[in-house]
């Protein structure tokens, strides 16, 4: 080796070295920008929490001392504020079912305890028995466990308190009514609010999925295709977590006097928010043809990853005109050249019914087209339009020939 390439060649490795430092040290970094965006969202979205179960506690306490002749009231406010940790992002029946398994918990302890004394066989009664008596009561799983898990505290840890004027059971009934009152008529949630950062974990990623995967089918990266697809699948659990909150906050607006006047805005961000979350489906589906297309080594139009990156910024078109009520417009159009550009990618339209395009896609990518049709219409519901005209955009998109 030339003399002259020795001083390169021993330099190598420190440069290599400080790289890997670096790189290391901007992943951690990354990794702690992410940490503390999600706390800052989880205190954004559950903040309000914790003064509605501060004002709960400090009110079902106040009840229960000066009105329940309770001196030591630990049930009321104890039940309140887990009304209002259970309520949150959930439908009135399930938390109302769980007042009801602590109030009836309660009572069965505190009926049968002093009949059978405190022990492992008295134990396993009382439970058997308040659970019966939920079955009786026709109680979903809520009322259920929490029956027999407060008949469990209250046979063990906490024996029944003689010389109450008031049984302990009343006292968490009024706790628990407490905690429904203040979430729903002091300090209820702000509907749209609570919706939207909901959607903001499902939307961002959905995204960035859909941008990835297109510039994957590009280059024919079957593992970035894979990746896609499951960045996609993991947004399952935040999707049901969108659709509870969407519920609650339904609820709210129906009960809260405070919140009456957000129904018409609500009813309006609600539907969009559902046809968007069901427009996720599809691209799911999507990106699973597509990926099976890419290991079969089927042909995939250029077409096809530009109308994927056309869906993707109509997402976030159409959600920020969602948020400011305007016109979605520009979401609309990209929408439509997507179609566009997806019917291109299927070919020329033929007269063969059993073969309506000519063959530029393969068996699954066929398939995917059908999804990205879904898609769009659902986002077309989501911009306002009715079932029908965005059904027949999406034809008259995908087919522009058969409409001149």
């Amino acid at each position: 080796m030339p003399a002259k390439q020795e001083p390169a060649a021993d330099n190598d490795p420190p440069r290599h070295r400080v790289s890997r430092v670096d790189r290391i040290w901007a992943g951690l970094r990354e990794r702690v920008r992410h940490g503390l965006r999600v706390r800052a969202w989880r205190l954004r979205l559950f903040g309000l929490l914790a003064v509605q179960a501060g004002i709960a506690a400090s009110i079902a306490w106040f009840v229960g001392y000066q009105f329940l002749g309770n001196p030591a009231p630990v049930l009321a406010p104890t039940t309140a504020v887990g009304i209002v940790a259970a309520s949150m992002g959930t439908r009135l029946r399930r938390t109302v079912e769980l007042l009801v398994g602590v109030v009836l918990g309660l009572a069965v302890g505190d009926t049968l305890m002093p009949l059978f004394g405190i022990g492992a066989w008295q134990t396993g009664v009382v439970v058997v028995l308040a659970i019966i008596v939920a079955v009786l009561l026709k109680g979903g799983g809520s009322l259920l466990t929490q029956a027999g898990g407060t008949a469990v505290l209250i046979a063990t840890l906490e024996p029944p308190v003689r010389d109450l004027s008031i049984p302990r059971f009343v006292d968490a009934a009024v706790g628990g009514l407490v905690g429904l009152a203040v979430g729903l008529l002091l300090v209820p949630i702000h509907p749209q609010r609570t919706v939207r950062r909901l959607a903001e974990p499902v939307i961002d990623p959905a995204v960035r999925a859909l941008h990835d995967l297109a510039a994957a089918l590009r280059l024919r990266d079957l593992d970035g295709a894979q990746r896609s697809l499951g960045a996609l699948r993991l947004l399952g659990p935040r999707l049901v977590a969108l659709d509870d909150g969407l519920n609650a906050a339904q609820e709210v607006v129906r009960l809260a006097p405070l919140r009456w006047h957000e129904r018409p805005s609500l009813l309006y961000y609600t539907d969009a928010v559902r046809h968007m979350e069901r427009s996720l489906y599809s691209f799911r589906g999507m990106a699973r043809r597509l990926t099976r297309a890419v290991l079969d080594d089927e042909p995939l139009p250029e077409e096809f990853p530009s109308a994927i990156d056309l869906l993707a910024a109509s997402v976030q078109s159409l959600r920020c005109a969602i948020r400011t009520q305007a016109e979605p417009l520009e979401a609309r159009q990209q929408i439509l050249a997507a179609i566009e550009l997806v019917g291109k990618a299927q070919g020329d339209v033929t007269s063969d019914l059993t073969r309506p395009h000519t063959h530029r896609l393969g068996y699954s990518g066929m398939i995917a087209a059908g999804d990205c049709y879904t898609s769009a219409h659902d986002l077309l519901m989501a911009s306002g339009l009715d079932a029908r005209e965005a059904a027949a955009l999406v034809r008259r998109a995908a087919e522009p020939d058969e409409w001149d």
